[in-house]
Order: structure tokens, then sequence, then C-alpha cells
């Protein structure tokens, strides 16, 4: 069973992902070069805007320090003397990472932990810790099967709340991959990429009356664009990671956790915005459309409405112009493959007037619900 979110968002004069060259992010698409915004670059803002909002459910850390800067307090706090938990941090972060550990515990790279994995670490040191050899006892319960089939038991959502949304990857024969049920694609400019070069100078406050010109100049890109959105769900998965059970049994698992998590996460899709420079391009914008499927068909994009970009006349409004396309697009799609059976479902809002073959508008609240009830079982 699957989610799928499409978007039509517009923004100003911003910056809103760049490269490693300080530029906007760019891909060509079809007939034209797009502006992009990279779907590291949108996770990363989401996460950051609903996890505050779900605080009873535990989260995780992406770092190279997890060991050294929360593994390692907690085990001090638990009553390892600080001698013995910084001689054991080491070992413990070689025995669960297999390569790309530092001497100090450190890691090369950062790796996604939870936060109950920390607490766990925590008391496995403090356990070790009694005895005459604390080093030698770390390798022997890690090595055991019993501390093995602890590791299992402690299951794919200790990674925490991001982890079990967005996946974790970890070489690691102890602690869990967690494979990720949401899948972002990269948004794209329906419309070629059009930006320039924003020149800017700043004047010294102190400068006499003699000293004249700019104490600073520079240049930054901006563009402004309307891009479009997706986002992929596969729900049992989500269910799986959030209540550590089988895939397959997901509809016998208490939903309500996941319905929240996807309650806030389509919410953030809508209205959290990435950006750059944000202080002097104030890149805020909410979704104009939101066209949400459900069912358990093969997820497909809908970006291919735009691979002929639109071109602006002055006239049209380019929303409209985008949502008139998005749904002929769905039309030609139905007259190929046939029209939606049953079990499959879609709902749209939009600021916009009502397109022709899409799903009677209706708000963003009533929509979410719809959608979610006809995942889990409440409607048809």
């Amino acid at each position: 069973m699957f989610l799928q979110i499409h978007t039509l968002t517009a923004y100003p004069a911003s910056l809103l992902n760049r490269d490693d060259a300080g530029l906007a992010k760019r891909i060509p698409f079809g007939n034209a070069v797009r502006l992009r915004v990279s779907s590291q670059c949108l996770k990363r803002h989401w996460r950051e805007d609903f996890t505050p909002r779900l605080p009873e459910l535990p989260d995780g850390q992406r770092t190279r320090s997890f060991f050294t800067r929360t593994v390692l307090p907690k085990a001090i706090a638990a009553g390892v003397p600080e001698s013995v938990a910084s001689q054991l941090i080491e070992p413990l972060a070689k025995a669960l990472i297999d390569g790309g550990v530092k001497e100090d515990g450190d890691l090369s790279q950062p790796v996604l932990f939870g936060l109950r994995e920390a607490d766990y670490f925590a008391q496995i040191l403090q356990a070790v810790s009694q005895g005459p050899d604390p080093v030698k006892a770390l390798a022997e319960r890690l090595k055991s099967k019993a501390e093995k089939d602890n590791f299992k038991a402690l299951s794919k959502s200790a990674a925490g709340l991001t982890a079990s949304i967005f996946g974790r990857m970890v070489t690691s024969d102890l602690l869990a991959r967690v494979d990720a049920p949401v899948h972002v694609a990269h948004s794209l400019t329906v419309h070629a990429a059009h930006t320039e070069m924003d020149y800017f100078t700043v004047v010294d406050d102190l400068n006499r009356d003699d000293e004249t010109g700019a104490a600073h100049a520079n240049q930054t890109e901006l563009g402004a664009g309307l891009y479009y959105g997706y986002v992929v769900v596969d729900v049992p998965l989500l269910v799986s990671n959030l209540t550590s059970s089988d895939a397959k049994d997901w509809r016998t698992q208490d939903h309500t956790t996941a319905r929240r998590v996807l309650e806030a996460l389509i919410d953030s899709i809508l209205r959290q915005s990435p950006g750059a420079k944000k202080g002097s391009t104030a890149p805020y914008a909410w979704s104009d459309v939101l066209f949400v499927e459900t069912g358990s068909s093969q997820p497909r994009a809908l970006s291919n409405a735009f691979l002929d970009a639109l071109r602006p006349d002055g006239k049209t409004d380019l929303r409209v112009a985008a949502l008139t396309r998005l749904d002929n697009y769905v039309q030609q799609i139905d007259a190929m493959y046939g029209t939606p059976g049953n079990g499959e479902n879609r709902f749209l809002s939009t600021t916009l007037e009502q397109p022709q073959h899409l799903p009677s508008r209706q708000p963003v609240p009533q929509t979410i619900a719809a959608a979610l009830d006809s995942l889990f079982g409440l409607k048809a």
C-alpha cells in the first residue's frame, strides 16, 4: 500500500539549494535545464520541522561523535569511572561499526543512531566495568549469542523516528539496517531555469565623509520558480519500522503513531521551506496544489507532465497552467492504463480553480484525513 504526494509550490527570488560553487542547483529535464532542490535538502528541513512536534517518539542523532559525545557521558553518568569509560569507547565503536572508527572512538563519517541505542550501550559499559578486565568483558559480551539476540530485540525502531521514516545505512553485524519507507524525489521547476546574479554591497557605518565606496561587494545567484514535488510512502514498511512488526502484518498493528507521523510529514511537505540566504530573500511559501493518491499500484511520478517545459506567456497564471498540465497528464495515464480500481483513491487541495479531471478540491485537513482513512481501512 502506497501513499503518493504531489505538490506544486512557487517561490519568488531565492536560493533554495546551492551547489559546491554557491550557485543554484540545476539539472536537465526534457527540453530545458531546470532549477532543482535535492531530496537531501528537503528531508533535512522537513525533519527539523516535524520531529519537535512528535516529542513522545524517540529520535536519533546523525553524527561522527555518537560514542564520544553521547554514549560516553551517559556511561559516566551511570557510574562508570571516566578512565574506564574512555578505555571502552573505542572497542565498543569498532565492535558495532565495521571500519571507519578512529583511535579516539569517533567515526570517519556520520552515522544515524537512536537515543535509545545510546542508553543501551551505556548500560553495557556499566555492566562490563564491574569486572577486573572491562575491555575483555566487553569483547566477550558483544560476541555472545545472547547479546546479539538482545540487539535483534532492540529492534529497528531503536534507531529513532528519523531512521523509521528516512532509513539508516550501517556497516555492522549488530546494528540494524533500516530501509526507508519514505522516498523523496528532487523537486524541479516546471519551466526552464531563469536566474540572475544579484550584486550587493555593504557600507561601513563609520566611514568619514572623505571615505567613499563600499566596504564589501559580492554577488549571489537568485532564481524564482514553480516547483513540482513528489514523495512516496511505503505504508506497510513505515508501520513495520514504527512498531517493530513484520511489514506483512501491518494491517493488524495499532496505526495511531503511523497516522500522526504521516499527518506531520505531509504538513511539513506543504509548508516547510528549504532555502539558503533566508535573511535576505525570505524564501517562505506554502504549496498551492496538494494531490494525494493511495492504493497498492506501483507508484509513478507525474513529472513527465512537464517534460515539455512550460513557457510563461505573461497572460496565464503559471500555477494554473501547471495544474492544467498535471490534470491532463493524469487523464492520459488513465486512458492508457485504465482508471483506478477499487482501493485506489485520489484527493485534491488547491488554492486554484477546480481542474477538469482531478477529484473535487477540499481543504488540506480534509484531504489528509480522507487519504489516511483510506489507507488504514476506515473508509472505502
